[in-house]
């Protein structure tokens, strides 16, 4: 949250060339305060890990949020729990007629399908066209950053060789973006993809900044709509055993899979992993939530 000062005081011009968020106080005494409103698209196949994985997120902040939970009613899941869906979530129907203030679209695991085959996604199509006119703020990640990447910019995706799968290095191309305040210049992140965004693709489109990239794991994070529409590739949100479970689940698979890189102690898989992206995932979802919401969002979502 901010720090609240007189913007005649030196240290307010210095704080904002450091990228630190300083609000004067005629701002803050302008400021209407409620609940922000965000609806989650959870694509994931792991339907209640993902729900604990983005709510820890969510909720490590002083901002209270209303939390709507979206599936496509055009997709029979078969993986979470009988009557989870029905009780839990909504469709984009019930919702077509309201706004929010945020919106995240999960990966899912489609990616090697082209975005047509893929069941839903005539629903999803127009779920992102909605968000375009009815959400302020909206983060897109995996395959769900893909998915928006060529709705949107025809921007296409192309296979690997291998999967990229692991812990990356990545390195912050725009440091003034509130989105990275207080990230240092190389952060670490999850990665498990056997596709890639095209970057060539991306730097043809003047509305796309790419913020964030790795020599190894390719483009990170991309902006458009002056930083409202997020795409990340990668999973900042993974809990500690996520990529241990798709490693040994692969194995008991038969499956082509490397050991995960940067994970496990001595890349051995019988020793337990070592987090080393939780304290970047928390400041990344604080920064969207405040900086490229809470601040910026009208109090009236009916202004949107």
């Amino acid at each position: 949250m901010p720090i609240r000062i007189p913007a005649a005081l030196p240290a307010y011009d210095a704080l904002r060339t450091e990228n630190v968020f300083a609000m004067t106080e005629d701002r803050a005494g302008h400021q209407d305060i409620r609940p922000l409103r965000i609806a989650i698209v959870n694509l994931m196949p792991t339907t209640v890990d993902t729900e604990i994985q983005l709510l820890r997120l969510l909720g490590n902040t002083p901002i209270q949020i209303d939390i709507t939970l979206l599936r496509m009613g055009s997709h029979e899941s078969r993986n979470a729990p009988e009557g989870h869906l029905d009780r839990f979530y909504v469709t984009l129907d019930d919702i077509m007629h309201e706004r929010f203030d945020g919106l995240i679209i999960t990966g899912a695991p489609v990616e090697t399908l082209p975005f047509e085959d893929v069941d839903y996604w005539p629903e999803l199509a127009a779920l992102l066209d909605y968000a375009q006119k009815n959400v302020w703020s909206t983060l897109h990640i995996c395959w769900g950053a893909q998915a928006g990447l060529y709705r949107r910019y025809g921007v296409g995706k192309k296979p690997l060789d291998s999967k990229l799968f692991g812990v990356f290095p990545h390195a912050v191309n725009e440091r003034l973006d509130p989105l990275f305040r207080g990230f240092d210049d190389l952060f670490l992140a999850p990665q498990s993809r056997h596709t890639e965004t095209d970057r060539a693709a991306i730097l043809k489109v003047p509305e796309l900044t790419i913020r964030s990239e790795s020599e190894e794991a390719g483009v990170f994070i991309v902006t458009a709509r002056e930083g409202r529409d997020i795409y990340v590739t990668g999973h900042l949100e993974y809990d500690p055993l996520t990529l241990d479970r798709e490693y040994r689940r692969d194995v008991a698979k038969g499956l082509p899979i490397a050991v995960p890189k940067n994970y496990y102690p001595d890349d051995d898989p019988s020793k337990s992993p070592v987090v080393r992206w939780r304290a970047h995932a928390h400041l990344f979802f604080s920064n969207w939530l405040n900086y490229r919401i809470y601040q910026e969002t009208p109090y009236r979502l009916e202004e949107l």
